[in-house]
């Protein structure tokens, strides 16, 4: 079957001191966006704050809700280059803390786990710099892949509402959008995290051509 509609899957990450370190900058993610040449952008912004956006620009918000490329790069990009945004992420806010995937744990069996969880992290960053895209590279993906297996053994129930149902919504926005805009090149950006978990769920599709990593 002939595969008829492409899209792309950027992992980005939100601390820009990160961003410098690892060489994947606001001025690379530019690059990428454009060579990659989407019609749409489908990012990781809540409906709400995508609205709120367009309302007050100059407000950006609380919590780190949309992350710093929205308002750095991504949406004066989109208007630039007259790409449709569409919002897809989905946090609730008001309840996130309570599903600390930790919050069973207190002392020295809570810092053990953090402990655990920054050697997870250090093994992402080592798999971050194994491609031609920072944090865009199967040993990232590996590697996180792992965390996440490891945090939901940590608590089920976490592991559901944060990450689970989370990518459900993600990527069923990603499909309405898909619908919303037949036979456009649609182009995901999230956090790096979320790179594999998407790439499985589209890839389900035997009609979608996936892009990742874009170089």
């Amino acid at each position: 079957m002939e595969k008829t509609r492409t899209i792309g899957i950027l992992g980005v990450v939100h601390n820009n001191e990160l961003r410098i370190q690892s060489g994947l900058t606001l001025e690379l993610m530019r690059e990428l966006i454009l060579e990659f040449d989407p019609e749409v952008i489908c990012g990781e912004v809540l409906p709400s704050s995508w609205e709120h956006y367009k309302q007050k620009p100059d407000d950006r918000g609380y919590w780190g809700e949309p992350p710093s490329e929205y308002y750095d790069l991504i949406f004066d990009l989109c208007a630039e280059q007259n790409i449709i945004f569409e919002p897809i992420d989905w946090v609730e806010l008001d309840v996130w803390n309570d599903f600390d995937p930790f919050r069973n744990y207190e002392g020295q069996k809570r810092e053990e786990l953090e402990q655990q969880s920054e050697a997870f992290w250090q093994k992402q960053l080592q798999g971050s710099q194994e491609g031609s895209i920072p944090f865009n590279t199967p040993a990232f993906d590996e590697a996180t892949r792992s965390k996440y297996e490891w945090l939901q053994s940590v608590d089920p129930e976490a592991h559901e509402f944060r990450w689970t149902t989370r990518h459900l919504i993600m990527t069923q926005r990603i499909k309405n959008a898909m619908k919303r805009h037949p036979n456009k090149k649609i182009l995901c950006i999230a956090g790096a995290d979320h790179n594999h978990v998407l790439h499985e769920q589209l890839g389900r599709d035997a009609d979608i051509r996936i892009i990742y990593p874009l170089r």
